[in-house]
């Protein structure tokens, strides 16, 4: 429980954390932002590391002066594109080794088509929009590889995803982060952003499942 309020807490208030680490490392903030974005990206077992407060904070940030903006969109956008790409690989990499289980009672080929058909058909955007949806960010790259989705076709979304998300959020916090509303109310900023776009994933999946249940009545 200690381990999950002081996530938590580093997630509501990363503001204050960064800005001490630029008042006391410097440029070095420059690598630990690089290796949170990675590893928040790449890896599937870390999906609760902050992501779209932790660019916008950045974005104020560069705002205010105290961070340079052509280089934060630069390296955290090559952090995220090559953390989708390591998720990816991940995913390839144990796909690959189940599909080797044709005949086993765990593998269901017939379930293992359906998801490579859905991300050949729909998979391209599902990738884009992840990029700003909590967890659904770290699952989607990795989903795709197990679901064998076409490498080029995955590189193309994934960099102009990372794009979307990665520019936009800076860009957005830079113009924004610093006004004093925001700044009055940064966690309620930071909880809207967390939660929101999780809102937006439960009604479209609901919506869906709601679609699919009339279709097999029908």
């Amino acid at each position: 429980m200690e381990t999950v309020a002081l996530i938590l807490d580093f997630v509501l208030h990363v503001d204050r954390y960064l800005e001490l680490f630029v008042q006391r490392h410097g440029a070095w903030i420059y690598a630990l932002l690089f290796l949170v974005i990675f590893v928040e990206t790449g890896l599937v077992i870390m999906p609760f590391l902050p992501g779209d407060s932790l660019l916008f904070v950045v974005g104020a940030m560069c705002g205010a002066g105290l961070m340079s903006y052509p280089w934060s969109v630069a390296l955290l956008l090559t952090a995220a594109v090559a953390g989708n790409q390591c998720n990816y690989s991940i995913g390839s990499h144990f796909g690959s080794r189940v599909f080797r289980w044709e005949n086993s009672r765990i593998f269901n080929r017939n379930a293992f088509n359906q998801a490579h058909d859905f991300y050949e058909r729909y998979g391209g955007w599902t990738i884009v929009a992840a990029r700003f949806m909590p967890f659904l960010r770290t699952f989607a790259p990795f989903v795709a590889g197990v679901a064998q989705m076409r490498r080029s076709r995955f590189v193309l979304y994934d960099v102009g995803g990372g794009v979307l998300w990665v520019a936009g959020l800076i860009t957005i916090g830079y113009f924004f982060g610093n006004l004093p509303l925001v700044k009055a109310h940064f966690e309620k900023v930071i909880w809207a952003m967390i939660l929101i776009p999780g809102m937006l994933v439960f009604v479209g999946a609901m919506r869906a499942r709601r679609r699919s249940v009339l279709t097999r009545v029908a």
